[in-house]
């Protein structure tokens, strides 16, 4: 059985698409999932499959939870391995050192492609930095999530397609949920 980390794009927030983390774990279940914890109210969950591809789980779950709740949500999926590359690989923690508490993950469902990268240029004004890793994009915000440009619908419009984000914090604390 595979260990997966799965994120939900838009849940919870001011109270749209509200989504109760235990009827989430049950909905998982009906799914045949495994060994299913959630993590705040955002929408984590680590949990484990005998399906090795993530696109089908992602799909499945999406399915889902339409049917259930009558709404749609993007589900992002990477497994430990994964989580493992992305704390890893942070360029704002080699040689920077920068404050964790202003570091996030935007997760997007596939890798950039090169048309849509050479459009991808910061919001003129906003101190933020950002860098394009495979299917994720690391943030170092100075002055906090919440006052930058670089959100979850700057990089959807530039990229064209989902992106849910994540702060450092609940990386790390996914990441050791998966390994337990």
């Amino acid at each position: 059985m595979k260990i997966f980390i799965s994120m939900l794009r838009g849940i919870n927030v001011s109270g749209q698409k509200k989504i109760q983390m235990e009827e989430l774990r049950q909905l998982y279940a009906a799914l045949n999932l495994a060994n299913i914890q959630s993590y705040v109210q955002s929408g984590n969950v680590v949990f484990g499959s005998d399906e090795k591809d993530p696109s089908s789980l992602s799909a499945a779950i999406e399915a889902q939870i339409e049917a259930h709740f009558g709404f749609p949500v993007s589900v992002f999926i990477r497994d430990a391995q994964d989580f493992q590359r992305i704390l890893d690989n942070n360029p704002f923690l080699q040689g920077r050192n920068e404050d964790p508490a202003r570091l996030y993950v935007t997760f997007l469902q596939r890798a950039p492609r090169e048309a849509e990268l050479s459009n991808l240029t910061a919001p003129a004004g906003d101190p933020g930095e950002f860098t394009v890793a495979e299917r994720e994009i690391y943030l170092f915000c100075p002055n906090g999530y919440g006052t930058t440009k670089l959100s979850n619908n700057f990089f959807e419009r530039k990229l064209g397609q989902p992106a849910t984000t994540r702060n450092w914090n609940t990386v790390n604390a996914l990441y050791q949920m998966a390994l337990r």
